[in-house]
C-alpha cells in the first residue's frame, strides 16, 4: 500500500502535544455569536404553517414563507435552541452546488446537471442578496473556493475541471496564493463559493424571521404529527395537521400543547424523521473540527492566503479549512464516523484520536505555523443519504413537506430546499418541482447490522483508494454501478 503526504511528512509529537494542550471542547462559532432567547410553547394555538426545526432549513422556510405572503401565520418550533446543531457548528462554506459537486451531479442527473448548476448559482446569489438587503451580520465573504491537489494523481483531475469560472493554478500559482509544502496545484472556483460565520447566520436569520412576524419557540420538541379532521377508521377529509409538542412551563413543569396547522414543513435533517417512511433514507455521520487561536501578522505572512478563499483537498477522505473574520483557521474533515444504530448522541462528539489526527494533518499542511495552538475542538452529525445530496417530498395529502439528506453541503442548499418545500406545500408547478432531483429519492440504507457494515466498508475502500493513487477497487466500482458510490 502506498502512503499519503500526511504519512510521509508527519509533524513531531511535541508540536501536536503543544497545540492541543488546553484546547477546550466547545463550538467556537456558538460561543462567538450569542443569540436572542425565544420562549417555549406551553399552550395550544393555530397556524397556517408550522416549521419544525430551528436550523437553516427551518429558518429559511419560515422567512421565505413570510416574504411570499406576509399575511401567512408561521410558527417555528425548535427542540433546543436556534442553530445549536449542524447550522451552528459547520465549517461555514456556502457552495453553489446542489449536488455535492459536479461529478456527483453529472453522474446522478446527467440530463439536468447544467440546469442544476445554474439554479445553484442563482440560489447562492439569492442568499447573498438577502444578507445584503436585510443587513444580516454573518461575516459573509464571496471569495470563491479552491480545490487542492496534494498528491500527484490529483493534479490532472483539477486541470480537467478548468473552465469559465474555474481557474487552474499550477504549483507556482498555487504556492503564490497560499503557501503549503503539500500543494501541487489548485482549481479556483471564482464565483461558486463563499464563507460565512455559521452561528451568526442562523441567529441573524432568526431575528429576521421574528421581525417578519414569525413566532419562534425554543426548547419545544415536536413529538408527533397527527392528521386532523379524520375520524376513526379513516373517514372524513383531512383539515390539517396537529403538531404535538412537549415543553415546560415557566415553573418548570411539563406542558403538552398542540399547534393545529394547515401545512407543515420539516427541517429536522439529521434527527429521526417524524415521518416513519423517511427513517431509512438518512444516517448520521460525525464530522470533527479544530479551531486555532488568531494568527499573528507574521504567521499570516508565512502562509499567504491573501484571497481568503475556502480550501479543500481532493482526497476521498478530504480536509476543509478557512479563515475566520479574526484570522483563526478552522480545520476539519478527514474522519467521517458512523456509529452502530445511527444514533445522535453527545458522547459521540468526543473522539480524541480524530482530533489528534486533524492536528497532525494541520501541521503537515502548515509546518511554518509550529507553535500555534488550538483553542476549540468539536464535532457534529451530518445527515447523509445514499446519493449525497438532498432529497425532497410531501406526505399526508400534500400537507407536510420535507427536505433532508444534504450530506454536509446544506449551508447554501437549505435555501433552495426551503423554496422547494414551499412550492410543494403550495401545490404549484415550478422549475424546481419539475426537476428529476426533486421528484426522485435516493436508495434507502438497509437496517442494522448491514448498514454499519456497509458504511464502514465504504470508509475502508475510500481510504485504500487514497493510498493507491485514487484507483477505486471492485467494491467502490460496484457501488458506483448501483448508484451508491461516493466521490468527493
Amino acid at each position: 500500500m502506498g502512503t499519503t503526504v500526511f504519512e510521509r511528512q508527519r509533524p513531531s509529537a511535541a508540536t501536536v502535544d503543544h497545540a492541543l494542550a488546553g484546547t477546550a471542547r466547545g463550538v467556537f462559532w456558538l460561543e462567538d455569536a450569542p443569540g436572542d432567547a425565544y420562549p417555549s410553547l406551553t399552550s395550544s394555538t393555530t397556524a397556517d404553517l408550522v416549521v419544525v426545526g430551528g436550523g437553516y432549513s427551518g429558518l429559511w422556510t419560515a422567512l421565505l414563507a413570510k416574504r411570499r405572503n406576509p399575511d401567512t401565520t408561521v410558527v417555528l418550533l425548535e427542540a433546543k435552541t436556534i442553530g445549536w446543531a449542524a447550522s451552528g457548528r459547520n465549517g461555514g462554506f456556502a457552495e453553489s452546488s446542489l449536488t455535492h459537486g459536479e461529478e456527483n451531479g453529472r453522474t446522478r442527473f446527467p440530463d439536468e446537471y447544467d440546469q442544476l448548476a445554474r439554479l445553484g448559482r442563482e440560489n447562492l446569489d439569492a442568499i447573498e442578496a438577502t444578507i445584503r438587503d436585510l443587513k444580516l451580520d454573518a461575516d459573509w465573504e464571496r471569495n470563491g473556493s479552491i480545490d487542492l491537489a496534494i498528491e500527484p494523481h490529483q493534479v490532472e483531475w483539477l486541470r480537467e475541471g478548468a473552465g469559465d469560472d474555474a481557474v487552474f493554478l499550477d504549483e507556482a500559482a498555487m504556492q503564490a496564493s497560499v503557501h503549503s509544502p503539500t500543494y501541487l496545484a489548485g482549481l479556483w472556483h471564482t464565483k461558486d463559493g463563499a464563507i460565512v460565520h455559521p452561528a451568526k447566520l442562523a441567529r441573524a436569520l432568526a431575528r429576521a424571521c421574528a421581525d417578519a412576524g414569525v413566532q419562534l419557540f425554543e426548547n419545544t420538541p415536536v413529538t408527533e404529527l397527527v392528521t386532523s379532521g379524520v375520524r376513526a377508521g379513516g373517514e372524513g377529509a383531512a383539515e390539517g395537521v396537529d403538531v404535538h409538542v412537549s415543553a415546560r412551563d415557566l415553573t418548570g413543569r411539563p406542558s403538552a400543547a398542540v399547534v393545529r396547522a394547515k401545512k407543515v414543513a420539516l427541517g429536522t435533517n439529521v434527527f429521526p424523521s417524524l415521518l416513519k417512511r423517511n427513517r431509512l433514507y438518512t444516517v448520521p455521520v460525525y464530522d470533527y473540527v479544530l479551531m486555532t487561536e488568531p494568527l499573528t501578522n507574521a504567521q499570516l505572512d508565512a502562509i499567504g492566503w491573501q484571497g481568503r478563499q475556502g480550501l479543500g483537498d481532493s482526497a476521498n477522505q478530504f480536509h476543509y479549512y478557512r479563515l475566520s473574520a479574526d484570522n483563526r483557521i478552522l480545520f476539519g474533515g478527514y474522519d467521517a464516523v458512523y456509529h452502530y444504530g445511527g444514533r445522535v448522541r453527545d458522547e459521540y462528539e468526543v473522539r480524541e484520536t480524530t482530533h489528534r489526527r486533524l492536528a497532525e494533518h494541520f501541521f503537515t499542511t502548515f509546518p511554518q505555523l509550529e507553535g500555534l495552538k488550538f483553542t476549540h475542538k468539536w464535532a457534529g452529525a451530518i445527515d447523509t443519504c445514499s446519493r449525497f445530496c438532498a432529497f425532497y417530498g410531501k406526505a399526508r395529502d400534500g400537507r407536510i413537506a420535507y427536505a433532508t439528506g444534504y450530506t454536509g453541503l446544506g449551508v447554501a442548499a437549505t435555501h433552495f430546499g426551503a423554496e422547494v418545500m414551499l412550492d410543494l406545500l403550495s401545490g404549484i408547478h415550478t422549475e424546481r418541482t419539475e426537476l428529476k432531483m426533486v421528484r426522485t429519492k435516493p436508495i434507502p440504507f438497509p437496517p442494522e447490522p448491514v448498514a454499519s457494515a456497509g458504511v464502514n466498508m465504504m470508509r475502508w475502500a475510500l481510504d485504500r483508494a487514497d493510498h493507491h493513487d485514487g484507483k477505486r477497487n471492485l467494491f467502490l466500482r460496484t457501488m458506483d454501478a448501483v448508484g451508491l458510490g461516493f466521490d468527493s
